[in-house]
């Protein structure tokens, strides 16, 4: 190491003694060529000399100054880059609350490169953080719909060691232990379905098939629950044929129609039909004359976990995740989904699909 250090003593000093060296044979050959013009006789042979000498220090010193001044500029760069680097140490760390108004504000022209780059580092900043809120969401969302069926299954499970139970009561508790079972499996497979819409290869096999069979083949295996309910089904289904993924279509109209059955009440009526808007699309519609929701609620809806009416007992709750399930299916389809409601006026859902649909 100290050998490194002295050869490079001794490489900056010789570089010193070589740019006085061309300093001063410049200076040289300068002040030749103007005694030259002017004709200065011998007379100013030593003052040559002189001026020689002071010319070459002159020299030197201003190509000095010229690096120093570079070397300000490099310094100067550093300093406008630190910041920069310093917000995305922090984005590196999981910390995005980056500010740097300060830093543009000292820049001032929006056109500016650096300018750009730091707009560029608060955008980023502010994505990411925003991703972050919606993961640490996500996970608090998730460890709740989990932890409340295990309360339960723990509670009950514990509750069936006492001996002295009745038959009913231990009927009972079973079942509870039971739905609660299927509550988790439920959400372990809905997260699963959104998991794998979410990636970037989706599965998505279009094909092409009658829509209206489909839709008659749910309607008939959800028969038993919309029969507990004496619920009037008022079905117009016209032969269509679309392309699509009729796998991930079935858990379309399963999750909409489940919805309808269940927040429609007793004696209640849904309605569903298939219209053609033009020749490339079509719409279907599901109606029911169930409790209806705010438009407060409609805006959100389709959020992951949402729920209306988080006091929903357990026989009505679900993980909030099969609307998000259905709008994804939907935008790989290149299809539309409103929803049209008022609080116990019921509400309408209508679908819109393309008729050839290529792919995602």
């Amino acid at each position: 190491m100290k050998i490194i250090k002295f050869l490079k003593k001794s490489g900056e000093v010789l570089a010193i003694l070589l740019l006085l060296l061309l300093c001063w044979t410049a200076s040289f050959f300068i002040t030749s060529w103007l005694f030259h013009i002017f004709s200065i006789n011998r007379l100013a042979f030593y003052a040559k000399y002189m001026i020689d000498s002071f010319l070459g220090f002159f020299l030197f010193g201003l190509i000095m100054y010229g690096i120093s001044k570079i070397g300000f500029i490099q310094k100067k760069q550093s300093l406008f880059f630190r910041p920069m680097i310093g917000a995305m140490k922090n984005m590196a760390q999981g910390n995005f609350n980056i500010d740097l108004s300060f830093y543009k504000e000292e820049i001032g022209n929006r056109n500016h490169p650096f300018y750009e780059i730091a707009e560029s580092i608060t955008h980023m900043a502010k994505q990411l953080s925003e991703m972050e809120q919606m993961r640490q969401e996500f996970i608090s969302n998730v460890s709740h719909e989990i932890q409340s069926p295990l309360t339960s299954i723990s509670g009950f499970a514990h509750a069936l060691k006492n001996d002295h139970l009745s038959p009913e009561e231990r009927r009972q508790y079973l079942q509870i232990i039971e739905v609660e079972s299927i509550r988790l499996s439920k959400l372990s497979e809905n997260l699963l379905k959104l998991t794998s819409l979410e990636s970037a290869h989706p599965p998505f096999q279009p094909k092409t098939y009658r829509l209206d069979q489909q839709l008659r083949r749910v309607i008939l295996s959800m028969e038993p629950q919309w029969r507990n309910k004496d619920l009037e089904m008022d079905v117009s289904l016209n032969k269509m044929t679309i392309s699509a993924d009729e796998d991930l279509m079935d858990q379309v109209w399963i999750n909409l129609i489940h919805n309808s059955i269940k927040f429609t009440p007793n004696h209640g009526t849904i309605t569903i039909k298939i219209l053609k808007n033009d020749t490339d699309s079509i719409e279907v519609i599901i109606k029911d004359t169930g409790i209806g929701m705010t438009k407060e609620v409609q805006m959100r809806i389709f959020e992951r976990f949402y729920k209306a009416d988080p006091s929903r007992n357990r026989s009505n709750g679900g993980s909030g995740l099969g609307l998000s399930i259905v709008k994804k299916i939907i935008e790989m389809h290149k299809g539309d989904i409103q929803v049209e409601s008022s609080p116990k006026e019921g509400t309408e859902i209508k679908v819109k699909l393309p008729i050839n649909n290529p792919g995602t």
